[in-house]
């Protein structure tokens, strides 16, 4: 019951962190819209997920 505790407190405060990173920080970064910016803000979570996924698989492997 700790560890899931302590897991729930730490998921709150990464999303707590990264809401107002969200709502303070990038407001005040101009980003242009372009078809190039897109296509990086939707592929770029799958590459990082693919990469931890595939650096896991190879260190459960070995």
């Amino acid at each position: 019951m700790q560890n899931q505790l302590g897991f729930v407190f730490k998921v709150f405060l990464l999303s707590a962190g990264l809401s107002a990173l969200i709502k303070y920080i990038l407001p005040n970064l101009y980003i242009p819209p372009t078809a190039t910016n897109a296509l990086v803000i939707v592929f770029l979570p799958s590459v990082i997920l693919t990469s931890v996924f595939l650096w896991r698989l190879q260190r459960r492997q070995n």
